[in-house]
């Protein structure tokens, strides 16, 4: 394997990190509250079979439940960055 072509790859490779670094720390508090809403959806559906056949009040709350927190979240979260 050609040591240039190695060296160039690794230094791609961190290049691209960094900046993934760097975007992160530029998330908003309304990305990472939509994010988590977006996995807890995620982790409804599979694990706990919200959306399953055999439905229920139960899952039907916990679904509004979770909707309500993440609303709640994001009206917290664009009212601290306008301030």
């Amino acid at each position: 394997m050609n040591y240039k072509v190695l060296k160039d790859t690794y230094t791609y490779k961190n290049e691209n990190g960094i900046f993934l670094k760097k975007n992160l720390k530029k998330m908003t508090k309304t990305s990472i509250v939509l994010i988590i809403y977006i996995l807890g959806l995620i982790f409804g559906a599979l694990v706990l079979g919200i959306w399953s056949a055999e439905t229920s009040v139960y899952k039907g709350l916990l679904g509004l439940g979770w909707t309500a927190l993440a609303l709640i979240g994001l009206f917290f979260a664009e009212k601290n960055e306008n301030n």
